[in-house]
């Protein structure tokens, strides 16, 4: 259990394909550092792409299942299974926090991809309780690191906060080939520097960056868990990117923690 002296980390996974659940390469690697510097959290509440909905809610189940809500890859990966439990708990504490906000306290979905594919590396034994919140869509970005600034209180707990999405994720443009598209690159690029900066406004206004925005990111379910992670960035914090590239041409696997310095 964390020292209240030091926070549990936020962590930025840049997920990808699901089949990274499967394989192993640089990316997973740099998961699999991050599980073990990560002084095993007493619980992940995790912000995935893929729960995008009209309201906010977080898992509530004792034994959340896992889901594989994709088509069209391997039978091995709609084989897997990530057993962690959950914690109703602690998901009664994440609804105390946003109040006034409605929460649900939510039966029904589980873990998805963005939570399994990366926490099977990061955590393989899956003892660890895991929580999802969901991302309303109706929401401006804004509203999305405002949570994250409320629900930061958390790492406090011993809880980590873990954002997975990809800040450039465009599918219609992905194409075999090395490297990135240059607007890929160089929205990226501008991420990281913000990151470096720890200047978080245009990364909240991130419309801003102009073209390079508009095609890295054509819609924001990928991106806004990257928003919740620096809301949950305190003084003092040290930010560290862990792995980073582009696959396909135009999705980033930008993955970045947040630790106390």
């Amino acid at each position: 259990m964390n020292s209240p002296q030091k926070p549990a980390p936020a962590v930025f996974f840049g997920h990808g394909s699901p089949m990274n659940a499967l394989d192993s390469n640089r990316y997973t690697e740099a998961w699999r550092a991050i599980g073990t510097a990560a002084r095993a959290p007493r619980a992940i509440l995790c912000i995935s792409a893929h729960w995008y909905i009209a309201g906010t809610a977080v898992t509530a189940m004792a034994w959340p299942p896992t889901i594989h809500d994709f088509g069209g890859f391997p039978q091995a990966l709609f084989d897997m299974r990530y057993p962690a439990p959950g914690d109703p708990l602690l998901a009664a504490r994440v609804r105390d926090l946003l109040a006034p906000l409605p929460v649900a306290l939510d039966q029904e979905w589980g873990l998805d991809h963005g939570a399994w594919s990366v926490l099977v590396h990061a955590f393989p034994e899956a003892g660890i309780p895991v929580l999802q919140l969901s991302i309303d869509y109706r929401q401006p970005p804004q509203f999305h690191y405002d949570l994250g600034r409320r629900l930061g209180v958390l790492r406090d707990e011993g809880i980590m906060i873990a954002g997975s999405g990809d800040v450039v994720h465009n599918l219609r443009a992905m194409r075999q080939q090395s490297g990135g598209f240059d607007w890929a690159v160089r929205f990226n690029d501008h991420v990281r520097d913000c990151l470096a900066r720890r200047d978080h406004a245009p990364l909240i206004d991130y419309p801003g960056a102009g073209a390079d925005a508009r095609q890295s990111v054509p819609t924001p379910e990928h991106y806004l868990p990257l928003l919740y992670v620096l809301g949950a960035q305190r003084d003092g914090d040290v930010l560290t990117i862990a792995t980073d590239g582009l696959e396909m041409g135009s999705i980033s696997m930008l993955s970045c923690v947040v630790d106390a310095g």
